[in-house]
C-alpha cells in the first residue's frame, strides 16, 4: 500500500507567483519542479486525492469542500485583471471529504461539511504550478480561528490516516514569515533594517527546523505546541496572524512517528523561506 506524502509548501504572495513576479523565482521554481517530485505526481504512486489545509480559509470548527466541483474565490485585490480569470479546473472529491469529516470526528474534533464556498488562492495559485494537468481531486480544508495548535496537531493526526490509503496532504501557507512590515522592511529599508529582518528569520529558520525535524511524534508536538516561545515567532507571525504557519502546524501532525522530515530553502526578498515534507526522498 502506498503511503502519501505530506508537505507544507511555501505559496507565495497573492496571485504573483503565477503573475512573473521576480521576487518569486525561487518559489515559482520550487513548486513547478521540487513539490511534483514530492508528491510523485506523473508516476504509478500519484496520490488518488489531495487533502489541501489553507492558511486563507479560518474558521471556527474544521471545514471541508465536499462538492464534487468548485468555483474559485478571487480572494485578493487591486492586481492585473489577469488575475481575476485564472482556471483551476481538478475535480473535487465527496467521498473523500467524508473520509475526512469522519477521521477528524474520530479524534473528537467537530468538522463540517461545505459545498459552497470557492476554492481560494491558497489552493489554486500553488497547483496551478505544482499540477497544471489539473488531475489530481483536491478537498480543501481550513485551519482554525482559534490558532490553537494542539487542535491543529490534532486534525494532522486525523489526516495521516487517509495517507495510508494514498492521500497525500499538502499544508498552503508561508512557515517562515508571514509580516507586512517585514516584507515592506525588506523591499525597501535600510541595509541595517534589512540585516535585522533576515538575522532574525534566520535565528527563527534554524529553531523551526529543530522543532519540524524531531522524529518522535511526542517531541515534535511538544514542540510545536509551544512554537509561540520560539525564538522570534511574533515577529515571524505577529500574534493572532498566526493562519499562514498552522498548515505546517498540521501536516507536521500528520507525520508518523519516526518519519523524517525533508527541508529545502528558496529566498524571497533576500530572506530564507523554508518549506518542510514528509513520505518523500529528499528533494534537491
Amino acid at each position: 500500500m502506498t503511503l502519501a506524502p505530506v508537505i507544507a509548501l511555501s505559496h507565495g504572495g497573492g496571485p504573483l507567483p503565477i503573475l512573473g513576479d521576480p521576487l518569486h523565482k525561487d518559489i515559482v521554481n520550487s513548486l513547478k519542479n521540487r513539490v511534483p517530485k514530492i508528491l510523485k505526481l506523473g508516476t504509478p504512486q500519484q496520490p488518488r486525492a489531495i487533502v489541501l489545509v489553507t492558511a486563507h480559509w479560518s474558521t471556527d470548527k474544521p471545514t471541508i469542500s465536499s462538492a464534487a466541483s468548485h468555483k474559485l474565490l478571487y480572494d485578493y485585490y487591486n492586481f492585473p485583471p489577469e488575475a481575476y480569470t485564472l482556471q483551476y479546473p481538478a475535480p473535487g472529491h465527496p467521498e473523500v471529504a467524508q473520509e475526512v469529516k469522519a477521521a477528524l470526528e474520530e479524534q473528537g474534533l467537530k468538522p463540517v461539511l461545505d459545498a459552497e464556498r470557492g476554492w481560494d488562492h491558497g489552493v489554486f495559485i500553488p497547483m496551478l504550478l505544482v499540477n497544471p494537468a489539473a488531475n489530481v481531486p483536491i478537498v480543501q480544508v481550513s485551519v482554525l480561528e482559534s490558532e490553537d495548535p494542539e487542535e491543529h496537531l490534532r486534525m494532522g493526526a486525523a489526516l495521516s490516516k487517509l495517507r495510508q490509503d494514498n492521500i497525500a496532504i499538502v499544508g498552503s501557507g508561508f512557515a517562515s514569515l508571514h509580516n507586512f512590515q517585514a516584507y515592506h522592511e525588506l523591499r525597501s529599508g535600510s541595509p541595517a533594517k534589512i540585516k535585522s529582518w533576515t538575522d532574525r528569520v534566520d535565528q527563527w529558520n534554524r529553531a523551526l527546523t529543530e522543532a519540524v525535524g524531531a522524529e518522535s511524534r511526542e517531541e515534535r508536538w511538544r514542540r510545536l505546541k509551544g512554537w509561540r516561545e520560539l525564538p522570534h515567532a511574533d515577529d515571524m507571525h505577529p500574534p493572532r496572524r498566526g493562519e499562514h504557519f498552522l498548515p505546517l502546524v498540521v501536516c507536521a501532525g500528520a507525520a508518523l512517528e519516526g518519519e523524517r522530515a525533508g527541508v529545502y530553502e528558496d529566498e524571497f526578498m533576500g530572506a530564507g523561506i523554508k518549506t518542510y515534507y514528509w513520505g518523500a526522498e529528499t528533494v534537491a
